[in-house]
C-alpha cells in the first residue's frame, strides 16, 4: 500500500508542472493528447487533478497500460499476428483474473430461416456488431450464441423462423429475419426475402441490411445482409442474398438466397458470409446458412406435385473478443 501511495502522489503532483508541450520526444503533459503522436510515446492527462491518467501511444492508439499482467480465459484460445483471440461458437464465459485490457468484439446473431414452398424468400443473416471495450477489468462476462432461425416447412404457412440474439457484455444484436412468400412481418437484424413483388423485411440500422422485392414471376428475393441489401427477383429469376461484412479475416452474416418457381431456373445464390442458396425448380429444400456465421437461410423452390418444399435453416451466430498481446 505504501508503494502505490507514492505513485499516487507523483502522479497527481504533475498537475503542478508547467508545462504545455513535451518535456522532451518521449513524455507529453497537458490536458489535449498530441496531435501526431509517436509510437511509444506517453501521454500525461492532467485533467482530473486527483488522478492524472498515463497512455502509451502505439500504432496510431492511444492505450492505458496495465500494471500487471493481463489474463483471461474463455471460448478457443489462440494467438495469431500479434493479438490473442477467443472465439465462442457455443455459449459460455470470458473470464478476465488479472489485468485491464482493450478488448475489440465481434457479436453475430442467428440468421433466419427460408421460407417454404416454391419461390420463397430466402431468411435475413443476423445482425452484426463490432467494436471495442476500453479497459475491461476482472470479472466474468456471460456470452450467448443465437441460434438460427427454424426453416419454412409447410405451403403458404410462412412458418420459418427468425434469427435469436448473440449476446455479449451489453452488446446483443437482433437475428435474421425470415424468409416468407407472404407475410410481412420479415424484419430483423438483416431482413428477410418475399416473392411475387412485395418488398422484403427491414434490416437494423448498424447491423445489416434490408431484404430484395419478390420476382413478378413468383420468385424469392434475397435476404439482407450484414453488408449490403439482398437482391430482387427479376421476373422467374430469384435474388441473391445480399454480402456478409469481413471482420478479422472472414466474412459474416450473408443473407439467404430466394427459391426459384419454375422449370429451369437456379435458386439465387447466398451472400458470402455464410448466406444459404435458394433452390432450384426440382429441388426439395433451400441450403441452410453455415453454421456459426449468422447466414440466411436459402429458400425454397418450385417442382412438380403439390408437396410442399421447404427453406433452409438460418446459420447459428458467434462471438469473437480479441486484444493485443
Amino acid at each position: 500500500m505504501g508503494r502505490a501511495r507514492d505513485i499516487a502522489n507523483v502522479l497527481t503532483t504533475v498537475q503542478n508542472i508547467d508545462v504545455s508541450s513535451s518535456l522532451d520526444s518521449r513524455i507529453y503533459i497537458n490536458s489535449a493528447s498530441p496531435s501526431t503522436p509517436q509510437n511509444g510515446q506517453i501521454w500525461i492527462d492532467t485533467t482530473t487533478a486527483s488522478a492524472p491518467v498515463l497512455s502509451v501511444s502505439g500504432n496510431s492508439t492511444w492505450r492505458t497500460p496495465t500494471f500487471g499482467r493481463f489474463t483471461a480465459t474463455g471460448g478457443t484460445e489462440n494467438t495469431s499476428g500479434g493479438y490473442k483471440y477467443h472465439t465462442f461458437t457455443g455459449s459460455g464465459s470470458f473470464v478476465i483474473s488479472s489485468g485491464m485490457k482493450n478488448i475489440e468484439y465481434l457479436v453475430v446473431s442467428g440468421g433466419g430461416g427460408g421460407g417454404a414452398h416454391a419461390g420463397a424468400g430466402g431468411g435475413g443473416a443476423g445482425g452484426l456488431l463490432t467494436g471495442t471495450f476500453t479497459n475491461l477489468g476482472i470479472g466474468t462476462y456471460s456470452v450467448t450464441i443465437g441460434a438460427g432461425g427454424t426453416r419454412g416447412t409447410t405451403a403458404d404457412a410462412d412458418d420459418a423462423g427468425n434469427g435469436n440474439n448473440s449476446t455479449f457484455n451489453s452488446i446483443s444484436p437482433t437475428g435474421g429475419g425470415r424468409g416468407t412468400r407472404k407475410s410481412v412481418n420479415t424484419d430483423g437484424g438483416s431482413g428477410g426475402g418475399n416473392n411475387s413483388g412485395r418488398t422484403g423485411g427491414a434490416g437494423v440500422s448498424g447491423q445489416g441490411f434490408a431484404a430484395g422485392t419478390g420476382g413478378s414471376g413468383d420468385t424469392g428475393a434475397g435476404g439482407g445482409g450484414a453488408g449490403g441489401v439482398g437482391q430482387n427477383g427479376s421476373g422467374n429469376t430469384p435474388g441473391a442474398g445480399g454480402p456478409g461484412l469481413l471482420v478479422f479475416g472472414n466474412h459474416y452474416a450473408g443473407g439467404g438466397g430466394g427459391g426459384a418457381h419454375y422449370s429451369g431456373f437456379n435458386g439465387g445464390a447466398g451472400g458470402v458470409g455464410g448466406g444459404g442458396t435458394g433452390a432450384s425448380y426440382g429441388t426439395s429444400d433451400g441450403s441452410s446458412g453455415t453454421t456459426n456465421s449468422g447466414g440466411g437461410g436459402g429458400g425454397a423452390g418450385g417442382r412438380s406435385g403439390l408437396n410442399a418444399t421447404a427453406g433452409g435453416f438460418g446459420g447459428s451466430g458467434i462471438v469473437i473478443l480479441r486484444y493485443l498481446t
